[in-house]
């Protein structure tokens, strides 16, 4: 059995970027391992095994998002007055106004307001409208928002 992985549009050419860059830059971490090598005994040589979990984590990295990418679901929002994944949700709030971008779990990104729909505010969202009172329950307490426009 394996997940299904929910995706915007972005998400997934940033992914395919990624793994492109990763896959690139085999060949400089290979060489590493050979200059490395070449230094002696393999026991004691730090810049060998630096180059090793280098690797390791490199391959490990290539390794989920070819598995993201093939159990990937892309979801393109319907344009509908509810939120949807892929959607852009300005609230207003007791402190202003804030604005997020409704992803998958993936690329969710809170630096970039980028949060995913199985958030606490992600779930709190999905499916209200415009005009909609949103009570998201978070570990500092109940915050309560008006949805004012959905892009």
């Amino acid at each position: 059995m394996h997940k299904e992985y929910k995706l915007t549009k972005e998400g997934v050419e940033g992914l395919k970027q990624e793994l492109d860059d990763l896959i690139g830059s085999r060949g400089e971490i290979a060489e590493k391992l050979k200059t490395a090598r070449e230094h002696g005994d393999l026991r004691e040589n730090a810049e060998y095994h630096n180059a090793r979990d280098e690797q390791a984590s490199l391959e490990a990295r290539i390794s989920e998002i070819e598995n993201i990418l093939r159990n990937v679901e892309i979801a393109t929002p319907h344009n509908s007055d509810v939120v949807e994944l892929g959607d852009t949700v300005i609230l207003k709030g007791q402190k202003g106004e804030q604005k997020y971008t409704i992803v998958g779990s993936v690329e969710a990104n809170p630096m970039e307001s980028k949060i995913s729909d199985e958030s606490p505010i992600g779930q709190a969202l999905i499916g209200k409208k415009v005009g909609d009172e949103v009570v998201i329950t978070l570990p500092a307490g109940e915050m309560s928002y008006e949805i004012k426009t959905i892009s």
